[in-house]
């Protein structure tokens, strides 16, 4: 437990120095889907869906005394794009970076971006309140649960970057598409146990990055970024490079 507190002192300072990460995005999010208009209110305080998410939230807390799954979860609250390609990166079947893979950097950066926008205007519609805030308890990142209280719980914004990242990883590489997702599943639940966000947080932000991705392959750009991702893809692994 003690490592875990120390790598949570670190993160949140690491995460400091990453916030003023940008990418362009292929699309201003303007010209996003309104998924306001497609996605249901979230539950109401009382019926038997919140009762869910009150269930979730105590499995949660339950998933904290396990050391490494309270790492996983502090690991995957990191607001950082270089992050999440790593995390997902690890079951993609290439080393991401910058420097040795420009071409799928470029696309996943800027494709991510195009994707997460999508969730500001239901979270300034609904504004709904966050798990740690209702019950008046601290989240796993008490430093952080003053600002992220003035931020909309609906959808979650870190659920929707993991599961836009595995989308295009597997757009690039569709054999690791079933590691990809099962990884950015287990981010959502991540979230759940931070106590950052409710069960239909979650739940709605997966379709909300397909309704995204989709929009996404109306970008010429972006399609032509992709085609570069995947060729550069093929050769790298043609040429024998991995993880490993």
């Amino acid at each position: 437990m003690k490592r875990v507190v120390l790598l949570v002192v670190f993160l949140q300072f690491f995460c400091s120095c990453l916030f003023a990460q940008v990418f362009e995005p292929y699309m201003p999010e303007a010209e996003m889907p309104d998924v306001v208009k497609v996605l249901p209110a979230p539950p109401q305080d009382p019926s038997s869906e919140f009762d869910r998410d009150i269930m979730r939230y105590m499995w949660g807390k339950q998933q904290r005394r396990d050391p490494a799954r309270l790492e996983m979860a502090v690991r995957d609250a990191i607001w950082s794009m270089d992050t999440t390609l790593v995390i997902l990166g690890e079951h993609f079947g290439l080393k991401i970076s910058k420097e040795e893979t420009p071409a799928i950097y470029e696309v996943l950066t800027r494709g991510i971006t195009t994707i997460e926008n999508i969730r500001f205007r239901p979270k300034a519609h609904y504004f709904r309140i966050r798990p740690f805030a209702y019950f008046k308890e601290p989240s796993i990142f008490p430093q952080d649960d003053e600002w992220l209280s003035g931020e909309g719980s609906y959808p979650s914004g870190h659920t929707i970057r993991a599961w836009a990242c595995a989308l295009l990883m597997a757009q690039i590489n569709p054999a690791s598409a079933e590691a990809v997702f099962a990884r950015a599943w287990l981010s959502g639940e991540s979230r759940v146990i931070s106590g950052c966000h409710w069960q239909s947080d979650v739940d709605a932000s997966r379709p909300v990055a397909g309704i995204g991705f989709s929009r996404l392959q109306s970008s010429e750009k972006f399609l032509y970024d992709m085609a570069r991702a995947q060729a550069e893809f093929r050769r790298l692994k043609n040429a024998g490079k991995s993880l490993k």
